[in-house]
């Protein structure tokens, strides 16, 4: 997510099962967590009217599985963008302290709350009132959790099953003068939440988290408007413990790469959390891809909802909303009543920490052959990872980016750079090979495909990346036209032709193409109205 997503959040009621709360173990990753929760839970321009919040709720919804399965069994998939009836995390601990370990699990997700507005008795979809606020109708949620813990001992001699639900209920809000009310309304939602645990080693386990919605199925043909209503929504896992330590799926010590492939994620992806470093004490398990040690951006100032956007954008996008659009937003729902008031009192400071900041370079080491040497560089540990203010360098041959003719002679389209002794560029045939350490997690998917340069990008902190398109992509045509690609280090890839020039490319390259890339995975275009 390239946004912060949440402040902290208000938590709905909890149920607790076990023999007593865990001790702060979550905390560390409350921000995050709240971001999964409420990822694309209003889009922006955050009114009613807007097409994109007519189609709400994409990820991590847990529905009745008859309902959900009435066309066939559903597909798993390693994320939960797909309508699924459960949701299934597996990873693995090393054992610490074998007489005292135990294991933590908080079970978090939304429950839909019809909003319905009410005149003289009869539900209408908007109404304003004598002092000229108006109110709509609108699907709200509510946010719930479930927690158990357990000792592992007890785990692993049998199964633990707790229930994971929230009750129905109905809120009558008056409003002023008798010109109507605001009926929310919400059903039953029921489901259960299965633990098992596997010893694969004297001090190692693996763990099985599984939450499945167990709610009777609507009738025949219901909506899935309506049928989000018996559904858990923005289902994600926290995964804690103490005396165990969990082991990255993402990237595992070389001794345990095998039993990482045995574990099953289903609609769900597992990931370290915590500051990068720290030991394995918590994990996430989203239904959203995100790399170990996830994190929001400290400048953030809060809550923005909008997938795959910028602050800095959004914000200003939000700021040059009509008067009446925002007095739409703020009907809307009273979330986006919130985004606006901060939006419209932000301080210039906080404002001008939107533009961001670079958290880390790779250092530009002149070799003596007159084509750079194209290995990952490491940057020393007394490095701060997130410096205040970092000054980009240019190479020596050319002026920095940012003076005038610093991209002079650069051209994506024509520019090649030289890998294993083969220099590559449009049209040059690649196997694809992500590090193992530190590569995009989406990245990661397409290991061993054989894929197409379209183009070469510098990046502003000296850094290449190539622009590639797959070779089984059906969209592949499509994806070159309007200038989607992935984007790879030189290191990333294998070249698949002998030393030489390679061939011209067969297709043109986009217009847009000579824009620089700052990202080595695949880049969202901005949601726009």
């Amino acid at each position: 997510m390239a946004e912060a997503l949440a402040e902290g959040g208000t938590k709905g009621a909890a149920t607790t099962v076990g023999t007593r709360p865990s001790p702060g173990v979550f905390e560390q990753l409350s921000a995050v967590a709240d971001a999964v929760l409420y990822e694309g839970y209003l889009l922006y321009p955050y009114r009613r009217s807007s097409t994109k919040n007519r189609v709400r709720w994409q990820f991590g919804v847990l529905f009745p599985r008859d309902w959900v399965e009435a066309d066939g069994p559903v597909l798993p998939g390693v994320s939960g963008s797909a309508d699924s009836w459960y949701q299934q995390t597996e990873c693995l601990l090393r054992i610490r302290r074998p007489d005292s370990a135990r294991v933590r699990v908080r079970v978090r997700y939304l429950q839909m709350q019809r909003k319905q507005v009410e005149e003289a008795g009869h539900p209408v979809q908007s109404l304003r009132t004598d002092d000229g606020t108006v109110h709509l109708t609108f699907d709200e949620a509510l946010p719930r959790e479930c927690e158990v813990e357990v000792s592992l001992d007890e785990l692993l001699r049998g199964t633990r099953t707790v229930a994971v639900g929230a009750a129905a209920g109905e809120d009558v809000e008056p409003l002023p003068e008798g010109t109507g009310r605001v009926v929310r309304s919400r059903e039953e939602i029921r489901a259960e939440t299965t633990l098992t645990a596997e010893r694969l080693a004297e001090d190692l386990c693996r763990i099985r988290v599984r939450t499945a919605n167990t709610a009777p199925a609507p009738g025949p043909g219901t909506a899935r408007d309506e049928a989000l209503r018996r559904a858990l929504i923005a289902t994600h896992t926290l995964v804690g413990g103490d005396g165990v330590e969990f082991v990255s799926l993402i990237d595992p010590p070389a001794d345990l790469q095998a039993p990482v492939r045995a574990c099953r994620n289903e609609f769900t992806f597992p990931v370290l959390g915590g500051e990068a470093g720290d030991t394995g004490r918590v994990l996430l398990s989203a239904p959203i891809i995100l790399p170990d040690h996830p994190q929001v951006a400290p400048e953030s100032p809060g809550d923005l909802h909008d997938a795959a956007e910028i602050d800095e954008i959004l914000t200003l996008r939000t700021m040059l909303l009509t008067d009446e659009e925002k007095r739409e937003a703020r009907a809307t729902d009273p979330r986006a009543a919130a985004i606006l008031d901060r939006v419209d009192t932000m301080p210039q400071e906080v404002f001008e920490r939107l533009h961001g900041a670079v958290r880390s370079l790779t250092p530009a080491t002149p070799t003596a052959s007159a084509e750079p040497l194209l290995t990952p560089i490491t940057a020393p540990a007394a490095v701060d990872p997130f410096p205040a203010t970092v000054t980009p360098t240019a190479p020596a041959d050319r002026p920095a980016w940012w003076q005038e003719g610093g991209d002079d002679g650069l051209c994506p389209t024509t520019d090649t750079v030289l890998v294993d002794g083969v220099r590559l560029g449009g049209g040059s045939r690649v196997r694809l090979r992500p590090r193992g350490r530190g590569a995009d997690a989406q990245d990661m998917f397409l290991a061993g495909r054989t894929a197409e340069v379209a183009a070469v990008f510098h990046d502003v902190d000296g850094s290449t990346h190539l622009a590639v398109t797959l070779d089984d992509d059906p969209a592949a045509e499509l994806n070159n036209w309007y200038g989607r690609f992935h984007y790879f280090r030189p290191d990333e890839l294998e070249p698949l032709e002998p030393a030489g020039s390679p061939d011209e490319p067969s297709a043109p390259a986009p217009a847009a193409a000579p824009a620089r890339h700052t990202s080595d995975s695949d880049t969202p275009a901005a949601e726009a109205e």
